[in-house]
């Protein structure tokens, strides 16, 4: 434990803590790790652009540790998870009518593209041969899902709900639902997963394919460790299962920044109406609670 503990970063104010357990070669990232960073959002535990840009940074300078480590044979891992009650509650709204409000097209395509480099980061295992994690013991709506899906292997806990609840302001999820969704469960039934804004439990994801590994509510971090350990037997195989998947079914970072283009066109195109449905959510987020439970408010 002590050699865990003098590999855990988190800068001051930063959004996010990190540890590296190299013995077992994993690397965590915990989002919301920091309380003065949460405050300075709004306690909004969102991707605000913060948030992504610490995530980003340490993708970074993470990658280089972890391609020594697979051109050495070795299968790193890299897992995302949250200090907070929640996984992830996505995209930062409040910034999104701002810029949608002023018009501000570069802004909001810059915060799009940023978050679009962060999934394609960890879907392409950093670009180091990594196998990534998301372990999910809170609820993920939106970006906070899509941050997930673009994970290889998503673990979640009994009684967390997912979804894609952008429908509500007339928005659809544009940093990668689409493309993660389609591969895992088909287009079709992707299409109507992000025109409903539903929220799906765990147990109903899991049953459709969506979530790879679901668990009683507090085992999630050891059901974590136990697919480490049983991918690091086979460390060969899933390597080459990994080059496999993207002959196979690739999600290029181009695919990525095309849709998100679309997607912000199309944000900068809502109404009134849309834009105060976005604010009552963002109020929302600001009074949730621990003893909350996050579902989105109707239009």
């Amino acid at each position: 434990m002590s050699a865990i503990a003098a590999n855990t970063l988190r800068l001051a104010t930063s959004p996010i803590r990190c540890v590296a357990d190299e013995d077992r070669l994993t690397w965590w990232c915990h989002m919301h790790g920091d309380d003065a960073a949460r405050s300075a959002a709004g306690g909004r535990d969102c991707f605000t652009p913060h948030l992504v840009a610490a995530i980003g940074h340490w993708q970074q300078g993470l990658a280089p540790e972890l391609r020594r480590h697979s051109q050495a044979g070795r299968l790193p891992h890299v897992v995302l998870a949250s200090d907070s009650d929640v996984f992830n509650l996505g995209g930062d709204l409040a910034l999104f009518a701002h810029c949608i409000r002023t018009g501000d097209r570069a802004r909001l395509l810059d915060y799009a593209r940023q978050c679009v480099l962060g999934v394609h980061c960890f879907h392409a295992g950093l670009s180091a041969g990594a196998e990534t994690i998301a372990l999910v013991e809170g609820d993920a709506l939106g970006g906070g899902f899509e941050a997930a899906l673009s994970c290889h292997t998503i673990v979640a806990e009994d009684g967390v709900g997912m979804g894609l609840p952008e429908i509500l302001f007339d928005l659809f999820p544009g940093m990668g639902a689409y493309s993660f969704l389609s591969r895992r469960i088909g287009p079709a039934r992707a299409e109507r997963m992000l025109l409903s804004g539903d929220i799906h439990s765990a147990q109903d994801l899991h049953a459709m394919g969506v979530v790879d590994v679901l668990v009683p509510r507090g085992e999630g971090r050891a059901a974590v460790e136990a697919i480490i350990r049983r991918n690091q037997r086979t460390a060969r195989a899933r390597c080459a299962v990994q080059q496999v998947r993207e002959i196979v079914h690739p999600v290029s970072l181009d695919e990525l920044m095309r849709i998100t283009e679309i997607w912000v066109d199309t944000a900068l195109a809502l109404d009134e109406r849309a834009l105060r449905t976005m604010e009552r959510l963002v109020r929302a987020q600001q009074r949730r609670t621990t003893s909350e439970v996050a579902v989105p408010l109707r239009a």
